[in-house]
């Protein structure tokens, strides 16, 4: 497996990565999930790629679990998530819930990413969509 530098993060990312956009939980199930995992990662993939919102967050959840049942140094990969689309159901009001990059939704979200996922930090948060009512500033700002 080759590697790259993420920027001047000083992080080296497989080439390749694995995600888990619309399989896990919908069609992949933990069991699975661990085994593709470990099938990645044992040919040299270190990034693993998710997402708030898929699966309605159950995705999360799923590689969570497998990466735990798997027992991996947390120095040994690289997590990603990317936030903006929410999970509410959309029973309630939409402002600071849905469809943001605000600063107190991020918060938010990255804190419900995380207790999905199971761990204490990601290595790298992404936006899934650029917010044009949200200054830029403000984003980057709570994302620092």
């Amino acid at each position: 497996m080759q590697y790259r530098r993420l920027g001047r993060s000083g992080l080296q990312l497989s080439e390749l990565s694995l995600g888990s956009w619309v399989t896990y939980h919908n069609q992949v199930d933990t069991a699975a999930a661990k085994e593709m995992l470990a099938a990645a990662f044992d040919a040299g993939v270190n990034f693993f790629d998710n997402a708030e919102v898929y699966a309605g967050g159950e995705s999360e959840r799923v590689m969570g679990e497998a990466i735990r049942s798997l027992r991996w140094p947390r120095l040994n990969y690289v997590i990603s998530t990317k936030l903006y689309w929410g999970l509410d159901d959309g029973s309630a009001s939409q402002v600071n819930r849905r469809n943001t990059l605000n600063r107190k939704y991020l918060l938010h979200a990255i804190d419900g990413s995380l207790q999905r996922l199971g761990l204490d930090f990601v290595d790298l948060v992404y936006c899934h969509r650029p917010d044009p009512l949200t200054p830029i500033e403000e984003t980057v700002w709570a994302m620092s």
